[in-house]
């Protein structure tokens, strides 16, 4: 039993046991360390070769001499003072943690607002009558390098995400708010332009940037919209387009009536002209006619005459011309006698040469049996070449074929 109560305080002690070790072991291991720290910093070259090497880590940090690249400008700001200095592309002493510097960039950049480029994007534009449109737009800016020193101090680090990101759709919201869809997607699209790039230049160009351009591109509608625009659109591209022709049907029958009063007036005048030319020429022709009417009666006697010649020798060539056809039709006949007395002789020909060519075969057929085989085969197709039938009582292989007819 006495044993057994040993174990169990033994067993009680054990925690506060370990507890106070771990204590007396850490304290242990306090007093060493502040011994250690105290022995090694009681030697004076390793007090300098520690603030050394914490002397190299921030030269490392803060490097003390940097570049300006060409196309940048830098701005060193003193943390102490306050003051800016502005230095040109080279290299630049900053002190660490005694100057900042600042590096801008004087070349042309671009901004494209990506989330307002569709209608379903992140943030679409919205018109005036509250409907999403995406827009694509694209503005070209620099810094003005002859006011950066003026406003070097109200600069953000990053000009494009702090600067420009904001004001550009700030004001084109604000701008394409003004606007209805119509306007946008059609006849508009300069006008809006020219406002978001004017306002863009004043705005810009107190903080010291230049905007070089603005590009409006694509405008993006949601697609039932967008049919109905464009089907309206084409309509009043139509209307227009009517009102051009009429307007020019107009003209051109203004044109026809002036042409025609020109004309009216010219006949007008060669009337008169005419006219005085005829009353001239008959006062010519009537002196003419008291010396030309003896010479016109002689001229009518001898066109009598020639008449009467030709009625002569007009009546001799049809005399002429009727023997003619008389000789030619008697030659005619002859020739159709002639025709049809040779095309009776060759048909007696042929016939008692059909004839003798039949009794020849007859005569052939009466010795040779067989050959009327042949001659059935040959007269049931010119593009079968064997046949293969038994043949009959009577040995004609054809009684096979033609029931009906051995019938």
């Amino acid at each position: 039993m006495a044993r057994r109560m040993k174990k169990d305080r033994g067993r009680r002690a054990t925690p506060v046991s370990h507890l106070q070790k771990t204590a007396s072991f850490v304290r242990a291991a306090c007093a060493a360390l502040l011994v250690l720290f105290v022995e090694f910093f009681s030697v004076p070259w390793r007090r300098v070769g520690i603030g050394v090497l914490l002397l190299g880590v921030a030269v490392f940090l803060n490097p003390p001499l940097r570049s300006v690249l060409p196309g940048e400008v830098g701005i060193r700001v003193n943390r102490l003072t306050g003051t800016l200095a502005i230095k040109q592309e080279g290299p630049v002493l900053v002190a660490p943690f005694l100057h900042e510097l600042r590096v801008y960039s004087l070349r042309d950049q671009v901004y494209r607002p990506a989330r307002s480029m569709k209608s379903s994007g992140e943030a679409p534009f919205q018109s005036v009558e509250g409907l999403s449109l995406g827009m694509e737009v694209t503005v070209r800016y620099a810094l003005d390098p002859q006011r950066i020193q003026s406003v070097a101090r109200a600069l953000p680090q990053d000009v494009g995400r702090d600067l420009i990101e904001p004001v550009v759709d700030g004001v084109l919201y604000r701008t394409l708010a003004k606007y209805t869809v119509r306007e946008i997607f059609s006849d508009k699209r300069a006008e809006l332009q020219q406002a978001v790039a004017s306002e863009l230049s004043s705005v810009l160009g107190a903080d010291g940037v230049l905007v070089r351009a603005l590009f409006l591109g694509n405008v993006d509608l949601p697609a039932q919209y967008r049919q109905g625009m464009e089907g309206m659109l084409a309509e009043e591209l139509a209307s227009q387009k009517m009102r051009f022709t009429l307007e020019l049907r107009e003209k051109q029958l203004k044109q026809t009536e002036l042409e025609g009063e020109a004309k009216k007036i010219e006949r007008e005048k060669a009337a008169e002209a005419s006219a005085s030319e005829e009353v001239i020429a008959a006062k010519g022709k009537a002196e003419a006619m008291k010396h030309v009417l003896p010479f016109k009666q002689k001229e009518i006697q001898q066109r009598k005459l020639e008449a009467e010649a030709r009625k002569q020798t007009r009546v001799k060539d049809a005399e002429a011309d009727s023997e003619a056809r008389k000789i030619e039709s008697v030659a005619e006949a002859g020739a159709r006698r002639t025709l049809a007395d040779a095309d009776a002789y060759r048909m007696d020909v042929t016939s008692k040469a059909h004839t003798d060519e039949l009794a020849r075969e007859s005569t052939l057929i009466a010795a040779n049996p067989l050959l009327i085989q042949k001659a059935f085969a040959d007269k049931l197709s010119d593009k079968i070449q064997v046949i293969v039938a038994a043949p009959g009582s009577d040995g004609f292989f054809g009684a096979n074929l033609l029931p009906a007819v051995k019938k």
